[in-house]
Formats: C-alpha cells, sequence, structure tokens
C-alpha cells in the first residue's frame, strides 16, 4: 500500500483534487456561493495545486524544448491572473476616460502592476536566495557556494541566463522613460511586446541542455512523445485555466475582507492583491530549490519579471485603447509615474547585483529590507517614491561601477549567442 501512495501519479493525483471545489463551483455558476473567507480558502488551495502542476510541466517539457523556453512558458502562465486583474482596470479607465472613476481605475492599474513587479523582486527574489542558501545544508545545492565573510554565502547562477538578464536590463532602462510620453501608449506597447517576442525567438533557438529529472517529470518523460507531449500540454492549460479563474476572486475576496477590516482599497490592490498572484511563481520557484535546482528557479524568477515588465506593461495599452474605441494613451498622474520610477529603480539595483551571476546573503537581504520599508503608510507620497528611486540608482551605479568588466562579460556572451541564433535561422531557411 506505502507503495502505493508513493506512485507518481499520486501527487498529481493529490494536485488535482486541490483544485476540485474551485472548479466544480466555477464550471457549475455557483462561484459567489461561498463567504469572503470561504473563497479566499478555496480559490486559495486550488492555486497551491495548479502551481505543483505547473512545475511538473515545465520540466517534463524540458525533453522536447530548450529549458529556457519552458521556463518562459511556465513564468507566462504563472502570471496570468496578474494580466486579468491589470486588464480589468485598464478596460474600466476607457469606458469613460472623462471621468472621476477612469482616472481612479488607471490608479488601480498601474498600482496593482507596479505592486506586483516589486514584489516579485523584492520578496521573491531575496527570499528564494536566502532559502536556497538554507536548504543547501540538506540537498548540496551545487549553485550554493559557502564563503568567509559577512553574510558572504551566495548562490551562483547559471550564465546561460545572461540573455534573460540583459533582455531585463533594456526593459527596464526603458521603463525609465515611459511617463515622459504622459501615460502609457501605442509606443510603448510595440516597444515592450516586440522585446518579449524577440526574446522568446532566441530561447526557441537556445541549446538544448540535458538535465536528469527525478520524480513526477522523470516519470513523464518516461512517456513516448506522442504521449508525453499531450500530458504536459494538457496540464499547463489545466493549471492555467485554474490560476486564471481562481486569482481574481481570490485577491478581490482579499480585498472584499480589508475593507472589512479597514484596510484601504489602494493598499490591497498594490500589494495584498498581487502577492496572491505572485504566489504560484513563489511556490513553483521554492519547489525547485527544494529539488537543488537554484539555477532554474532563478531562471523562472527572472522571466516573470521579464515578462511582467514588458507584456503586463505593453497590454495595458491594447485593453485601454480597446475599451475606449480608438488607440489612446493610459495616462498616468504623478503618484502613478513615481509608482513607475521606483519600479524601475528597483529593477535596475536587483539586475545590478546579478550582474556578476551571484547573489549573496546581504545582497537578497538589501533587496528584501528595501523593499519592507516602502510598505510603511508614509512613504507612499510622490517624494517618498522619488527618494527611493534615487536610492536605487545610486546604489546600482555604484556595483556597475565596480562590476563592469562583468557587464562587459555578459553583453558579449548574448552577443555570441545572438551570432549563434542567426546562424541556426540561416541554417533552417
Amino acid at each position: 500500500m506505502s507503495n502505493r501512495l508513493r506512485h507518481p501519479l499520486v501527487a498529481v493525483l493529490f494536485s488535482v483534487l486541490l483544485t476540485a471545489p474551485w472548479m466544480v463551483l466555477w464550471a457549475t455558476g455557483h462561484k459567489h456561493a461561498p463567504s469572503t473567507l470561504g473563497t479566499i480558502a478555496i480559490t486559495g488551495i486550488s492555486v497551491l495545486g495548479a502551481s505543483f502542476l505547473l512545475a511538473w510541466a515545465a520540466e517534463t517539457a524540458e525533453e522536447d524544448v530548450p529549458r529556457a523556453f519552458a521556463l518562459a512558458i511556465l513564468a507566462v502562465l504563472a502570471v496570468a491572473p496578474e494580466y486579468a486583474v491589470d486588464a480589468l482596470y485598464a478596460w474600466e479607465a476607457g469606458i469613460n476616460p472623462a471621468s472621476a472613476a477612469s482616472k481612479e481605475a488607471a490608479g488601480y492599474a498601474v498600482a496593482n502592476m507596479t505592486g506586483a513587479n516589486r514584489i516579485l523582486i523584492g520578496l521573491g527574489w531575496s527570499a528564494i536566495a536566502l532559502f536556497a542558501i538554507y536548504k543547501a545544508r540538506s540537498t548540496n545545492d551545487p549553485a550554493v557556494e559557502y564563503r568567509s565573510g559577512f553574510l558572504a554565502d551566495r548562490v551562483r547562477l547559471d550564465r546561460d541566463i545572461s540573455t534573460e538578464i540583459l533582455f531585463l536590463f533594456i526593459a527596464t532602462l526603458y521603463a525609465f522613460f515611459v511617463p515622459f510620453g504622459g501615460g502609457i501608449g501605442l509606443a510603448d506597447t510595440v516597444f515592450l511586446v516586440g522585446l518579449y517576442f524577440t526574446y522568446i525567438i532566441f530561447t526557441l533557438n537556445a541549446p538544448h541542455t540535458d538535465e536528469e529529472q527525478v520524480g513526477i517529470p522523470a516519470y513523464f518523460q518516461s512517456f513516448k512523445k506522442n504521449i508525453r507531449v499531450p500530458v504536459y500540454l494538457g496540464m499547463f492549460v489545466f493549471s492555467g485555466l485554474v490560476i486564471f479563474t481562481a486569482v481574481e476572486p481570490f485577491a478581490h475576496g482579499l480585498e472584499e475582507y480589508g475593507k472589512h477590516i479597514g484596510v484601504p482599497p489602494f493598499l490591497m490592490i498594490q500589494w495584498v492583491a498581487p502577492l496572491a498572484s505572485e504566489s504560484p511563481e513563489l511556490i513553483v520557484v521554492a519547489y525547485l530549490v527544494n529539488k537543488a535546482r537554484s539555477t532554474a528557479a532563478f531562471n523562472a524568477l527572472i522571466s516573470s519579471k521579464l515578462n511582467q515588465w514588458t507584456l503586463l506593461i505593453g497590454t495595458l495599452g491594447i485593453v485601454y485603447s480597446i475599451s475606449l474605441g480608438h488607440l489612446g494613451t493610459l495616462h498616468l498622474g504623478q503618484k502613478q509615474v513615481g509608482e513607475i520610477w521606483l519600479t524601475a529603480a528597483q529593477s535596475f539595483f536587483a539586475l545590478a547585483i546579478l550582474v556578476n551571476f551571484n547573489i549573496s546573503i546581504r545582497e537578497a537581504l538589501a533587496l528584501l529590507l528595501l523593499f519592507v520599508v516602502q510598505l510603511y503608510p508614509e512613504f507612499h507620497h510622490y517624494e517618498a517614491l522619488i527618494g527611493f528611486s534615487a536610492i536605487y540608482i545610486v546604489l546600482g551605479l555604484a556595483l556597475l561601477a565596480m562590476r563592469r568588466e562583468q557587464l562587459q562579460l555578459l553583453v558579449g556572451r548574448v552577443y555570441q549567442r545572438v551570432k549563434g541564433t542567426e546562424r541556426t535561422v540561416a541554417e533552417q531557411v
């Protein structure tokens, strides 16, 4: 009996069962039947189950596609709820653009987007680095290096993620200029969405690297290709559907509960709702770290940040224009400008940390502490946002000055990969 319980399909079935209560409510049209707290519990548990299915599907897919591409797809699916929430507010902003409700919705769209991005780095990148170093004592993760010195232990990242880091650098630098156009418009959509799809092309042509899998991915990879591919595609579609349908009511349930206990809506939309939608990514990467795959975990986190910082911003202008009925610009108020600059500055500092393909305990703590301080309500006005932005930029510039040789090596590595991709495409043609 115990051997049967250890069969890989038992864990898959258990994860599917975690999603069942919500999917039954959603499919039968009774998703509003539970109480607010009941909705939070049911949808939150379903997201947990779907997150594990996503991780197993992505690892199984590595048998047939480059690992970077599999993790990029995982990142897109994992943040699908974030797109849904932001699209809702962008749509509402375009219904009556001259009204106070429209301006409020536009502000919420930017709040949700910037909050999600800052959580992903400030909480996600830092916590996963610290967790990887902690777990390495039992997992012997080869990516973790123990060194002498104050909080000097660090996670070494695979240099193959240089493409992701450079593309994210480009998106981050561009984001600083978005407010100068008055808001998020067509030019931003073309550049940012085009940048992400260029990145996807690179991942499709990346060299295939073999890595021995264990557990559930190894079990599915043992299937013949004509069975294996439909299995993991089905897992991708199902888990994506669960997350897409469950996280929004989960976040809205948290908002309603926040109002009940006296928490401002803006605070819930910027921090609590994105935290709910970011939970799949954090669960997935924690699972990877637990399997001594810290490099894959950071690859997934960086891919998530890249698609949120490109597709998420770019699609806001599209949804707003569709709602408006013609091409338009999702206008930004002074506070929204400050939020975007702060988010870009945090990203700049975080990438300056990763440019040497390492993140130490002290660097992870710096990301975490700077993020936590921002949560203090008194630091939410425009001047404080600009002040925090300046701190991030100064720290980032100082790191890049010390690591300029590593930055040159990173750019050179990506250039060589681009040349290799061009040769591959030419050969295919």
